[in-house]
Parts: structure tokens; C-alpha cells; sequence
């Protein structure tokens, strides 16, 4: 069996062939002046067998939120990063860099390129490539961490099945860096061609002065503009939208 369950922001929990994996994990209510629109059910996420960490950024490499997670799973995290996340008690952290991989069981886990600032900043000097990651098994399922358009992504993974794909942030625009929005994202979609697309890093935090008289338009809209340019750009492409709390088994 093959699911995805959108924990929100970048964090996807990927079960392929038995092997559960759980990407960037943004797990608390409140980061700084940012609040999340939805509970996160942690006994969902028990017995991982690996947390994929796709580049340094404070909102995707989350250290309260690594101290959730059991100690005995297997962190993957880009080369230059392990001192990091092995200093809050992970037993077995594994750096890997672009064109590496490494087997989970039956699922082989390759990093892949992304386009996107590598510096953990501010006040540390952390760094490590940007990355994404396939994940091949019965299924194959392309995470694409956070990343601009880039044209390496046509033929990246090969019969593909499901791309995870950025389409915004958290506030009401992307601000600065290199990210994809809807539009960038639908490209990324015709270039992957997979069968299925699921738009993350969207619709689960906002600024804490948004929203105190209604739902902030950037909670939904981006997800409704990326259907739109999807349908424009990919239409053999099945877009399915999952809100945060949400499960898709392929």
C-alpha cells in the first residue's frame, strides 16, 4: 500500500511498502509570530522509520519539533547537517548529498537537486545543499523539499507516480528566496509528468495579526489558483488537494 498524509506546511508522512517516512517536520501550534491553523495528531506519526530533512531553513529543519519524534529513527539530512540534529539525541543520522542513495527496507530513498538558499540563518552558520527526494518502491513518490523551477525536473524521476510539490509559504506572499508558487508549480508538474500531484507547503500557518476577523485568503488560495494552472499546464495530470489532517491512499 501506498499513502500520504498532509501534516501541513512541508511536512508529508509517506508510507510506501511498509516503510513510513516523515518529511520536515513542522509540528508545534506556534513558531514565533506565526500560528497554525490545526492540530497535529502525534500518535499519527509514530514508528517512523526516517525523517527526511530537505535544507537548514528554520521553518523545515525544526529542532522543538525533531524532539517530538522517537530517537530511534533514522534521520536523513543534507551533507553538513548532522552535528545539528545528532546533538538532540537521534541514534543514527545519515548525511547524503544531491545523486546519493541509500536503502529503507524494500524503498530506496535518492536525493535529489532543489534550487533554494542553503544557509540556516539567522544566528548560525549551518549549511547544507538544498534538497529533494524520490522514493521508489512499489510506488514512486518525488518530495521536492522547498525549490524553484528548475529544468533538471523534466525526466528527474522516471515513471513517476505521486510529485509533493511546494506551491506557497505562510503569509500572503512568498517573500523573498527562491520558492514555486502556483503558477511555477503547475510548470514543475508538466515536466515532472506524474500521475498525481498533492500541493504542499501551503494553508497551515499565518502571521498572528491575520486572520482575527475572518480566514485569511492566503489559507486557500493558493491551492485553488495551482488546480487552475495545473489544468492549464499538466491536464493528464490528477490534482488532488488534501488540507492539512488529510490522507490519500494511491
Amino acid at each position: 500500500m501506498t499513502a500520504v498524509l498532509y501534516v501541513g506546511h512541508s511536512t508529508v508522512l509517506i508510507e510506501v511498502d511498509g516503510v513510513r517516512l516523515l518529511t520536515d517536520p513542522l509540528l508545534r501550534r506556534r513558531v514565533v509570530h506565526l500560528r497554525r491553523e490545526s492540530q497535529v495528531d502525534l500518535s499519527s506519526l509514530g514508528n517512523l522509520d526516517a525523517v527526511l530533512i530537505s535544507h537548514a531553513h528554520r521553518d523545515l529543519l525544526d529542532m522543538p519539533s525533531l524532539r517530538h519524534l522517537d530517537r530511534g529513527t533514522t534521520a536523513i539530512v543534507p551533507r553538513g547537517l548532522r552535528r545539528l540534529v545528532r546533538g538532540l539525541g537521534f541514534n543514527r543520522v545519515i548525511e547524503v548529498d544531491e545523486g546519493e542513495s541509500l536503502p529503507m527496507g524494500p524503498v530506496e530513498v535518492r536525493a535529489t537537486h532543489a534550487e533554494h538558499d542553503e544557509r540556516r540563518r539567522p544566528f548560525s552558520r549551518a549549511s547544507g545543499p538544498a534538497l529533494g527526494y524520490a522514493i521508489s518502491g512499489s510506488s514512486r513518490i518525488y518530495f521536492a523539499g522547498d525549490t524553484a523551477l528548475f529544468q533538471r525536473m523534466d525526466g528527474l524521476v522516471s515513471d513517476l507516480d505521486l510529485a509533493l510539490i511546494p506551491i506557497w509559504g505562510w503569509g500572503p506572499t512568498l517573500g523573498r528566496g527562491e520558492h514555486l508558487d502556483p503558477a511555477s508549480a503547475a510548470q514543475a508538474v508538466s515536466l515532472l509528468r506524474p500521475r498525481m500531484a498533492v500541493p504542499i507547503h501551503w494553508g497551515t500557518y499565518r502571521p498572528l495579526h491575520h486572520g482575527l476577523r475572518r480566514e485569511p485568503a492566503f489559507l486557500r488560495e493558493p491551492a485553488e489558483a495551482f488546480v487552475r494552472e495545473a489544468a492549464a499546464a499538466a491536464p493528464e495530470v490528477d490534482v488532488r488537494v488534501l488540507k492539512p489532517g488529510e490522507r490519500l491512499e494511491l
